[in-house]
């Protein structure tokens, strides 16, 4: 058999298997997309993290700078090749840092802004339907 018949063979046996388990004719059930839910405040709150995780980081990861580029232009000075590579470790960590305080920062603002366009869209909504009431009113 070959490779393309195998793999079309186990394609079509589990045609109806799920990741997570629930066959997809369930209609939903335990683990199923309809009972995937997130709230504004769930949202919020992760946002929330993302942005203390920031300022934690921020503060913590770059103490160590001056003290690390001192080092290494000493041993640089005493003739050690240490001194190149602590300051190439540094350079390295810094780079790693600042790519996860974007990270964090961006995680934040999308979630907040999320949140902010979802109350948006709903205030949106409940006033159109409030419109749509009055207007049968007029009728």
């Amino acid at each position: 058999m070959s490779f393309d018949e195998e793999w079309g063979q186990l394609r079509s046996e589990n045609a109806a298997m799920r990741l997570n388990g629930v066959p997809a004719e369930s209609g939903g059930g335990s683990g199923g997309p309809s009972d995937y839910k997130v709230t504004s405040a769930d949202l919020k709150a992760i946002g929330n993290e993302a942005q203390e995780l920031f300022h934690w980081f921020e503060r913590d990861a770059f103490h160590a700078g001056a003290q690390t580029d001192a080092a290494g232009k000493s041993l640089d000075g005493d003739g050690f090749l240490t001194g190149s590579a602590l300051w190439a470790m540094w350079s390295t960590w810094r780079d790693q840092a600042e790519t996860l305080l974007s990270a964090c920062a961006h995680i934040h603002n999308h979630l907040e802004d999320t949140v902010i366009s979802h109350a948006n869209h709903e205030e949106v909504l409940v006033t159109n339907f409030s419109m749509s009431t009055i207007n049968e009113h007029f009728k």
